[in-house]
């Protein structure tokens, strides 16, 4: 079992686009861009962790992605 350290050099488990960056909580504006596919390297039920537009991991709601 690899562990999130190891995330960011594995291989993509699959690609998805973000459909929209309008949260209400949280500002995701500056690291999801809408329209844009993203790598998916682990996922939940409730989230996606893609490699954003920092260049790093980041764990999101799969509402934002198609």
């Amino acid at each position: 079992m690899s562990s999130f350290k190891d995330w960011l050099q594995a291989p993509a488990i699959r690609q998805v686009v973000c459909k929209h960056a309008d949260a209400e909580k949280y500002l995701v504006t500056n690291v999801l861009t809408p329209g844009k596919t993203y790598d998916v390297k682990n996922e939940t039920e409730e989230f996606l962790f893609v490699v954003d537009n920092t260049g790093k991991v980041g764990g999101y709601y799969k509402t934002y992605f198609e």
